[in-house]
C-alpha cells in the first residue's frame, strides 16, 4: 500500500492534452466524457471514467481571463474600425457590444474547463486522491 501511495504522489499528469481536453469541454481525465452538465455547471464526475469534478474551485478566474482577453481582442479592433472607417459611434457601439458578448459567452465555458483541468493536472482542490487516502487514515 505504501508503494502505491508514493508512486502516486510521484506520477505527474500532463498539462497540455489537459489544457486542450478542458478547452474542449471534455474531462481532462478521460478526454471523452462531458466536463459541463449546463452552460457553466460542472457534472459531479465524469460519464465514461468516473472521474469527480464537484470539488473543484474554478470561481471568478475565467471571468477575469475571459474578461480581460476579450479586451485585449477587441481593443485595437475598435481603434482600427473607428480610425478607417469612421462609423456613427451608436452604431459602432451597439456592434462592439454585441461582438464583446458573443465573444464572452463563447470563451468562458472554454476558460471554465480550462481551470478545471489545470486543477486535475496539478492535482489541486481534492483531485488528488492519494492526499486524501493519506488524511483519512
Amino acid at each position: 500500500m505504501e508503494t502505491t501511495l508514493t508512486h502516486e504522489l510521484i506520477e505527474e499528469r500532463p498539462l497540455k492534452p489537459a489544457l486542450k481536453r478542458g478547452a474542449r469541454l471534455k474531462c481532462p481525465n478521460c478526454g471523452t466524457g462531458p466536463l459541463m452538465r449546463s452552460y457553466l455547471k460542472t457534472r459531479e464526475h465524469c460519464a465514461v471514467c468516473g472521474e469527480e469534478f464537484y470539488h473543484h474551485r474554478a470561481d471568478d478566474g475565467p471571468a477575469y481571463v475571459t474578461i480581460l482577453l476579450s479586451g485585449h481582442i477587441l481593443a485595437p479592433l475598435i481603434l482600427f474600425v473607428f480610425t478607417t472607417f469612421r462609423p456613427d459611434p451608436l452604431v459602432m457601439a451597439v456592434m462592439f457590444s454585441l461582438g464583446f458578448t458573443a465573444l464572452a459567452l463563447f470563451l468562458l465555458p472554454r476558460f471554465k474547463g480550462m481551470f478545471v483541468a489545470i486543477q486535475w493536472a496539478k492535482r489541486m482542490h481534492g483531485f488528488d486522491k492519494s492526499r486524501k487516502k493519506t488524511e483519512g487514515g
